[in-house]
């Protein structure tokens, strides 16, 4: 642990979510000062935070509150030297059901961090966007120029985050950087992400998996590869005003991730066609696939878990992790997650 990095403190919104509590527990082994903004609810909940070990959750400060509120965020924010943006609602499917909690949450949500952040005079901002953004790609691999195309509510919401965060950059001279990662996988991730998907209903005893689209690729991305992404781009002076994507530069098709996945849980499967799990023809992002020179000329940073040897390395860790009972018994693997 390095203990000069003990006076930084970090504020990190969404560090009750999959990536964010990641985040929290690398930020805290750097010896970081870390408040964690957790979602108020009525369990007195830290969502994924009480998951992990003792020592890093009486190491951290929790705040409760909602990234809706502005004057929570910004009494959050007090003291605090480096803003990490995580929190949003990220589920597309539940974009569609309900596309004005997206604007609430991700947009507004953004803005309240950035408001915040200026007027307290924050040292550094890093906004988390996503590959959605891209929609299907035009070409490949995807750069920081490609166009933006959103395709689904959500994806929308995040375009207006990102342009609202740059907006603070051009305007006020605001510390900001928009990390972009691709798809993110590993322990603690939802069941309404692919990869989670596909490993509990196997772990849960099915043969016949339920999925919607199998041929649109992805680009996944395991968490402590995102982590570190987040982290570089913190720690880089180049990086300011700068979207930066953080992707393994390997594309691989939801149908072929799939039979990856059942190799190694080493069973044969069935793969069926879910309705209602099939996003709107043309929502679907069809292809993703990152390219990730800009992280590495500016923020020093490349995957570890790169190409079909690192996907492999990864989604066996996050088996690993779905196989322990304590943590199956989290997920409804019955019931298809909005």
């Amino acid at each position: 642990m390095n203990q000069n990095n003990s006076n930084t403190r970090i504020l990190v919104t969404g560090a009750d979510g999959f990536i964010g509590s990641h985040l929290v527990e690398a930020l805290v082994n750097l010896g970081y000062s870390v408040r964690a903004f957790v979602l108020y609810n009525s369990f007195n909940s830290w969502g994924w935070l009480d998951q992990v070990s003792p020592e890093v959750r009486g190491s951290i400060e929790i705040f409760s509150g909602d990234i809706r509120d502005p004057y929570g965020v910004k009494e959050a924010m007090k003291g605090c030297d480096v803003v990490m943006h995580l929190a949003a609602l990220i589920a597309i499917p539940y974009s569609y059901h309900s596309p004005e909690t997206y604007v609430d949450t991700n947009v507004k949500g953004t803005l309240n961090v950035l408001q915040a952040s200026k007027e307290l005079g924050v040292g550094k901002v890093i906004v988390t966007s996503t590959s959605e953004v891209y929609g299907t790609a035009r070409y490949v691999p995807i750069n920081e120029e490609h166009p933006l195309q959103g395709q689904s509510p959500y994806s929308a919401t995040k375009i207006a985050a990102d342009q609202l965060a740059f907006s603070f950059f051009t305007s006020f001279n605001l510390p900001v950087t928009i990390v972009r990662p691709f798809n993110t996988y590993g322990p603690r991730q939802s069941a309404r992400a692919i990869i989670p998907t596909i490993i509990t209903q196997i772990a849960s005893g099915s043969r016949k998996v339920k999925l919607g689209s199998i041929s649109p690729t992805r680009d996944f991305n395991y968490v402590e590869d995102t982590v570190s992404g987040f982290i570089s781009a913190m720690l880089s002076d180049k990086a300011m005003g700068e979207v930066i994507n953080i992707g393994s530069n390997f594309e691989v098709s939801v149908g072929e991730t799939s039979k990856i996945i059942a190799d190694i849980m080493n069973v044969e499967i069935e793969i069926v066609s879910d309705e209602d799990r099939l996003r709107p023809e043309k929502s679907e992002v069809e292809r993703l696939w990152a390219d990730n020179s800009k992280a590495l000329r500016l923020i020093n940073w490349s995957p570890k878990y790169a190409g079909l040897t690192g996907f492999r390395s990864g989604l066996s860790k996050t088996i690993d992790w779905f196989l322990n009972p304590e943590n199956l018994k989290q997920y409804k693997t019955g019931i298809y997650n909005l």
